[in-house]
């Protein structure tokens, strides 16, 4: 009984496929997804995502006698492909060895994106492979202005995972300086900055890891008569403030100017983290209308933080402001979540806006454009 075979599928290199597409005759066919295509693709490459082969080849390669090209990032998908096409009836299939990766390698030009250069497109590409990434995605990223108020435990590794994923300007708000008690967890400043404005160190180390990020020194403290002029300069605002006038503060303005704000705190062993965004969800205070004794919320500096509780932390604010930015995913937005790392536990908590919230319940006070500057003394409010 004779066995049937299946027919060894051809592979050619790229520089003998840029050849051959140069002669023309030559229907060239893309495999991959579409956010991979609009990152960067060949001339006249006509996309055929691999789920849809069947139904969408006859469109992009109608003749079956035709030579006909395929290509993917690597080989894999697009070897797969053509052992498709064969088995449908195509009769001159080729895959391009090593994709559009080994074409690029041998300096063979592409379609890029606009928008990047072709620096930018080799950094951020394990982001534009993410499909609910992709370039216009990473575009948004470099587009974005992001606000740190603290450039300290919280601020740290916040400002190194949102440098690092491209985000085009980060404002640093602090006015202090680097001390080496911070450097157990500030992962951002090193023992030669000891001395140093932390917003000014920070902004090396921002500098050093991506050229691509403008940073922004505010080197001073958040008050009455500043915050809403610098807060109105930024998209997302990062609460990493290690008092609570501040924090109130800054969820009032944040609240009169529209501006989300994602914000965590840690102690000791434990941190907590949600996301505020004006009117979608509840604000600052109607978590917290009134701060808690100083006995039941001391400092870092008078009851100790596990270093590491920084990083968890600031890792899960870059989260909550990269979801923001791009648009995606389900952000913190009357959540709560708190973390303890002697036990790796997390816990979630639902927060309801409350309608009675002075700030941003139904029945606030409006307040004037002329008024918009003027906030209560924080100072007296968190000490009663």
């Amino acid at each position: 009984m004779a066995t049937q075979t299946t027919q060894q599928v051809e592979e050619i290199e790229p520089f003998e496929a840029a050849q051959e597409i140069e002669g023309g005759d030559v229907v060239l066919v893309d495999t991959r997804e579409p956010h991979e295509y609009q990152e960067a693709h060949l001339e006249n490459g006509k996309l055929v995502p691999p789920g849809l082969l069947g139904d969408e080849i006859a469109a992009a390669a109608p003749d079956k006698s035709a030579r006909t090209i395929l290509y993917c990032r690597s080989g894999n998908r697009s070897y797969k492909a053509a052992e498709q096409l064969q088995a449908l009836g195509y009769e001159d299939v080729a895959s391009m060895a090593g994709g559009i990766l080994a074409w690029q390698e041998q300096g063979l030009p592409v379609v890029a994106a606009s928008g990047m250069t072709a620096e930018q497109r080799d950094r951020y590409s394990r982001h534009t492979l993410l499909p609910e990434v992709g370039v216009d995605g990473q575009l948004k990223m470099l587009n974005a202005k992001v606000l740190l108020v603290g450039a300290g435990g919280l601020g740290a590794p916040t400002a190194l995972y949102l440098a690092a994923a491209g985000i085009g300007t980060l404002g640093l708000v602090d006015d202090d300086v680097v001390d080496a008690s911070n450097l157990q967890r500030q992962v951002i400043h090193n023992t030669e900055r000891i001395g140093v404005p932390k917003t000014e160190s920070a902004r090396l180390t921002i500098e050093a890891l991506n050229p691509d990020v403008n940073v922004v020194e505010h080197r001073l403290r958040l008050d009455s008569s500043n915050i809403l002029e610098i807060l109105g300069e930024y998209d997302v605002i990062v609460d990493g403030a290690d008092n609570f006038p501040t924090r109130y503060l800054l969820n009032d303005a944040s609240v009169r100017l529209r501006k989300p704000v994602v914000s965590a705190s840690i102690l000791s062993f434990d941190g907590q983290i949600s996301t505020f965004v004006p009117f979608e969800g509840p604000c600052y205070r109607c978590l917290y209308p009134t701060p808690p004794p100083a006995e039941l919320a001391p400092s870092c500096s008078a009851n100790g933080v596990l270093g590491v509780m920084a990083g968890t932390m600031g890792l899960l604010q870059a989260n909550e402001v990269l979801k923001l930015v791009l648009g995606i995913g389900e952000p913190l937005i009357g959540r709560l979540l708190l973390f303890e790392a002697l036990s790796t536990r997390f816990t979630e908590l639902k927060v309801r806006r409350d309608p009675d919230c002075p700030i941003c319940g139904e029945n606030a006070p409006e307040i004037a454009d002329e008024d918009l500057g003027k906030f209560p003394d924080y100072e007296l409010f968190c000490a009663g």
